[in-house]
């Protein structure tokens, strides 16, 4: 079979990197205000069956722009929300309004935090980081429901989702992997769910990643924070990523992708 054929079918005719990541820009649910807030954590809370969210950040278009399978697997979320600066920047330059910036750190605490009655599932992480963070949502009064690390097989999250049937199921595994199974366990699922990539939600949350201060955070400069505690692992993503996501941004603009979002 060709190499062609394997592709993911919403790439597959995609020609240039632009028009692979567009399905990740064009669709992304731009939050205006507190009424818009408001409707979003509406909606999220009403659904009708498995409903996937994720997060597009700069990291996510540089991995989509060079990986088809990425890109369908952000293709395939049901709900896509913008995260950082990078894409408020990307929004700007094609002459549209960005939203709030409605990062994973942020909002998923608030989603647990709502979730009263819901039972919750959380699957991702080290198994420490997991654990305190089933324990420290449980202190604040979540009913987590089923915990799993992020070590186990693609069947043993299914397994667990369809015994347990959770309400909301949080991902913490970090992209593409958590994308990709979010789309698994939306069709392995039957009941109203909302399936969450939470990227490092469980290490924020037991401590294990510092969050920036109040003052970088305003500044927009988390990135510049995270980049000084792990320099090692984050080098590629931000001393190069940044840089090449601002190139992109600029081709991707001035594509017919770009062109017909602006």
């Amino acid at each position: 079979m060709s190499d062609v054929a394997d592709e993911p079918a919403a790439v597959r005719g995609a020609q240039t990197p632009a028009e692979r990541v567009a399905p990740l820009v064009e669709r992304i649910r731009v939050v205006n205000g507190e009424e818009g807030e408001r409707q979003l954590l509406a909606d999220l809370f009403s659904l009708d069956g498995p409903t996937t969210l994720g997060f597009v950040n700069a990291h996510a278009v540089n991995l989509a722009w060079t990986s088809p399978p990425t890109a369908q697997a952000f293709a395939d979320l049901d709900i896509l929300l913008r995260d950082g600066i990078g894409i408020e920047i990307l929004y700007k330059l094609m002459g549209r309004d960005p939203g709030l910036n409605m990062n994973g750190t942020d909002l998923i605490p608030r989603l647990v935090g709502m979730a009263e009655g819901r039972r919750i599932a959380l699957f991702g992480a080290a198994p420490d980081s997991v654990a305190e963070t089933a324990a420290k949502w449980r202190e604040n009064g979540a009913d987590i429901a089923d915990s799993l690390d992020g070590f186990r097989d693609e069947e043993a999250y299914v397994a667990a989702a369809r015994s347990g049937k959770p309400d909301m199921i949080v991902l913490a595994m970090g992209m593409p992997k958590q994308e990709q199974l979010a789309a698994t366990l939306k069709q392995a699922m039957t009941t109203p769910c909302l399936i969450v990539c939470g990227g490092a939600i469980f290490d924020f949350t037991a401590g294990k990643v510092a969050r920036a201060p109040e003052i970088m955070r305003r500044l927009r400069l988390e990135w510049l924070f995270r980049l000084m505690l792990e320099p090692k692992r984050l080098f590629g993503r931000y001393v190069i990523g940044i840089p090449v996501f601002f190139w992109r941004a600029k081709r991707y603009v001035a594509s017919a992708a770009g062109r017909r979002g602006a």
